[in-house]
């Protein structure tokens, strides 16, 4: 199956890198632009980009906007099977979704519907969630809407902070990720609709 990976910080870096050490075919990564940081303001690779070039992918992209068809050649030369997103950081377009023969796969961090949107990790953490975890899903036009592939639920420790459970999860969900790749190959996985009445 080729796949062409998006996203952008180390939460999304685990789920490429596990996809890499597993030998799936990711034919190349979309990330955000490089951002100026520290004193120097000297431009930064991004966590994803960064983990690409360190598994030799050739094929990196990072366009400033999706909206107006920017990536259609991208898609049109690589011609993934598969788009994998895991903390892009912008809402895809249509044209983007509807590309792939087995769709868009999005990671996120809670068991949806709970905490779609931005934050799930520390929202689950500040509202004294016992339990949290990853959800994938099939993407569709909604923000964390689609329909759900498969979870991998995790307690929150008493004292966990938010950035211990981040580094928890982001491995969580590079496990699962591979998971669900393996069922959508096989046909075994059966979409599941989110109950829109639970989300928070």
């Amino acid at each position: 199956m080729r796949i062409l990976f998006m996203g952008t910080p180390d939460f999304a870096a685990a789920s490429l890198k596990a996809m890499t050490d597993a030998g799936l075919d990711v034919v190349g990564i979309v990330s955000q632009p490089d951002r100026p940081k520290g004193r120097g303001h000297k431009l930064v690779p991004t966590d994803v980009k960064a983990a690409a070039l360190e598994a030799g992918i050739e094929n990196i992209y990072q366009p400033e906007k999706l909206r107006n068809g920017e990536l259609q050649p991208v898609l049109d030369k690589l011609k993934p099977e598969l788009i994998v997103v895991v903390a892009y950081g912008k809402i895809l377009p249509d044209y983007i979704i509807d590309y792939p023969k087995y769709g868009c796969v999005n990671v996120h961090a809670s068991l949806l519907p709970k905490y779609r949107g931005a934050g799930p990790i520390q929202w689950a953490i500040i509202n004294g969630e016992k339990v949290t975890g990853v959800t994938t899903m099939k993407m569709d036009s909604g923000l964390d809407t689609g329909d759900m592939l498969l979870k991998a639920e995790t307690e929150i420790g008493e004292y966990e902070t938010a950035e211990e459970l981040f580094d928890r999860l982001a491995v969580i969900g590079g496990d699962l990720l591979l998971k669900t790749i393996d069922g959508l190959e096989k046909g075994s996985i059966t979409p599941t609709p989110q109950n829109d009445d639970e989300h928070t």
